[in-house]
């Protein structure tokens, strides 16, 4: 899901193409909007938004560019994009741990839990081919965005990118 935030924080909306996900969602927030919608075509009209956000679900948008085209045109000009997603280890032995971690136990870990070791490998896959900060950042860049930042988190497991509308 998507974040949406309007009004200074006063109000927020959460839009999602998987209206199963929203209605999960709504047992949690009652207070907030939810939207089925595609982030490649945003149902909501430009300049609305003070800040957006999105963690963990960018790697799961086909046409990424048109996306962060979008969330560009439904913020206010000084509006904020942050973006929670995974990464691209860059320390060799950290990187070798996390990939016998993601390889081995993560899909094992699926199939006991939730009797679904597909979604955990593809999990795994989708994440390593998920753009590294450089090319998140030419993405963020291409769709306009300035003042455009990223910052490592857990050796680089995740990272925040942000972005600004100027």
């Amino acid at each position: 899901a998507k974040y949406f935030i309007k009004s200074g924080g006063l109000s927020a909306d959460i839009i999602d193409i998987n209206f199963n996900m929203l209605k999960e969602g709504f047992k949690r927030t009652k207070n907030i909007r939810h939207i089925v919608g595609n982030c490649e075509k945003l149902p909501i009209r430009s300049n609305t938004y003070d800040r957006v956000t999105i963690s963990f679900g960018l790697r799961n948008v086909t046409k990424r560019s048109e996306a962060l085209k979008e969330i560009y045109r439904v913020l206010k000009p000084g509006g904020r994009f942050i973006c929670l997603e995974f990464s691209q280890v860059e320390n060799r032995l950290l990187k070798k741990l996390y990939d016998k971690w993601s390889f081995s136990i993560i899909p094992k870990f699926g199939n006991i839990i939730a009797n679904d070791m597909k979604s955990y490998q593809y999990l795994v896959e989708s994440i390593r081919m998920f753009p590294d900060k450089d090319k998140l950042s030419s993405l963020l860049s291409d769709a306009n965005f300035s003042r455009i930042k990223y910052k490592l988190l857990s050796g680089g497991i995740v990272c925040l990118h942000s972005g600004w509308k100027i």
